[in-house]
């Protein structure tokens, strides 16, 4: 049942989906009342910004966010009246300009770090860079060639990955480096479990284990991929998976602590960052159903659509609440209430 404002031909707002995005991203309104029959298309306003209509219809619109949308709510103008104000979350841009390649990495006082990663062998002036919690950012480090993957251990030990030539190094809170691991091959995604232990995708086909101990194993083998492995350790013991290969049909996959890979879900195109919520759900980025963006996977159901935007490599969620979203170029906040 439509609202009564609907039946006097006023616009009327029902769902948005998906809830948050970033510039660029599309938005679908499903309502009533969008159009008047004039020919004149509705207006999507995202604040004051208005979105480029994608699709219009009666009773459903979808609409790009624009590059200077606002975070808060989204309303429809349609025949010289406006709509119901709908909850939207649209990412702020912090940082730009940079070459993220893999998912940001979070500190526990809620730093951001991420890469100006440069292509294969480019050494570029700044390749990390720290941004703190008033989005200042700084540079971190101007050494290290090619950073791709990046996690914090429980010490606060940055770990990156260089994929120019498959070390793994450390890098303190002042800024000092030191090798912490050798001969990782095109190493690209890690993550950390609760003990520590780091892991290591070498894109051709190896998932590597070190323990605190820097004794390293090879912990299990998978069909190379053509960009990158991204990893997540999730609360269930098993490491998330996800590498891009020839395929336009990838899938997430899970190792178990013996090193047996399975296939956890499928249907992505060109899959890339991992991350776990706080509520222990895992996200991917990725292309799912003709939409781009971040996708929430449940066990028993289709991957939701929960962050749209283009270039999505990775994301990392904030200790005070909140996302962290990194494409191609830049670094998105998105406040968390609602996704």
């Amino acid at each position: 049942m439509g609202s009564s404002a609907a039946k006097n031909g006023v616009p009327f707002i029902a769902s948005l989906r998906p809830p948050a995005a970033i510039s660029g991203g599309t938005m679908e309104l499903r309502g009533e009342s969008f159009s008047t029959g004039d020919m004149v298309s509705p207006v999507v306003r995202f604040g004051d910004a208005p979105g480029r209509l994608v699709v219009g219809a009666p009773s459903r619109v979808v609409v790009t966010v624009p590059e200077d949308a606002e975070d808060g709510v989204v309303l429809i103008e349609a025949g010289g009246q406006a709509s119901n104000a709908a909850p939207c979350i649209i990412g702020r841009r912090v940082a730009e300009n940079l070459h993220p390649v893999a998912n940001p990495a979070v500190d526990s006082f809620g730093n951001i770090y991420t890469t100006r990663s440069g292509t294969r062998g480019e050494k570029v002036p700044v390749s990390i860079f720290k941004i703190d919690s008033s989005d200042t950012v700084r540079p971190f480090n101007t050494e290290i060639v090619n950073p791709t993957g990046l996690a914090v251990d429980s010490n606060g030990m940055l770990l990156v990955s260089a994929r120019n030539e498959g070390t793994i190094y450390a890098i303190d809170a002042a800024g000092d480096v030191e090798t912490y691991a050798e001969g990782m091959g095109v190493a690209t995604g890690i993550a950390l479990d609760g003990a520590d232990n780091l892991y290591v995708g070498d894109r051709t086909g190896t998932i590597f284990k070190i323990g605190r101990d820097r004794q390293i194993f090879v912990f299990a083998t998978l069909e190379p991929s053509i960009s990158a492995y991204h990893l997540a350790y999730g609360p269930d013991g098993y490491l998330y998976v996800a590498g891009p290969t020839t395929s336009s049909h990838d899938s997430v996959k899970r190792i178990n602590a013996e090193g047996e890979v399975e296939e956890f879900v499928s249907g992505f195109g060109r899959p890339q960052g991992l991350a776990f919520d706080f509520e222990n759900r895992l996200y991917v980025a990725a292309s799912h159903g003709g939409r781009r963006g971040i996708f929430r996977i449940s066990q028993d159901a289709d991957p939701e659509l929960v962050v749209a935007g283009p270039g999505i490599v990775g994301m990392a969620f904030l200790p005070a609440g909140g996302l962290v979203v990194a494409t191609t170029s830049n670094i998105y906040r998105l406040r968390g209430e609602g996704l």
